[in-house]
C-alpha cells in the first residue's frame, strides 16, 4: 500500500504492517479523546518514525495514489482530529 504523510512524501508499506501500527494508532485516539496533548504529540512522532522505518521511501518525481494519508510531524490535535474516521488514522 502507499502511505502519504503529509509535507514529506510518500512510502511503499507492506499490508501485513498495518496491526503493528493500527497499536499506535488506537493510543493516538485515545490520547486525543483525552486531550492529552504530551502524549499526543509524542505518541505520533512514534508512528511516523514506525512508518519511515517499515516503509520504502518511493521517489520525489512517483506520484502514486497514497491509500492512507498521515498527518506531518508538526500537525496539531486539531489538524488530526480532522483526518480521523471512526478507526482513527489507520484503518482496521
Amino acid at each position: 500500500m502507499i502511505v502519504r504523510v503529509m509535507g514529506e512524501g510518500q512510502v511503499r508499506l507492506a499490508e501485513s504492517h498495518l496491526a503493528d501500527l493500527n497499536k499506535l494508532d488506537d493510543e493516538l485516539l485515545a490520547e486525543m479523546e483525552n486531550g492529552d496533548g504530551p502524549g499526543f504529540r509524542r505518541t505520533l512522532q512514534a508512528l511516523l518514525i514506525r512508518v519511515r522505518e517499515l516503509g520504502q521511501p518511493l521517489p520525489d518525481d512517483s506520484l502514486e495514489p497514497s491509500e492512507l494519508i498521515l498527518p506531518s510531524p508538526d500537525a496539531t490535535l486539531e489538524e488530526v482530529r480532522d483526518l480521523l474516521s471512526d478507526d482513527g488514522l489507520i484503518p482496521g
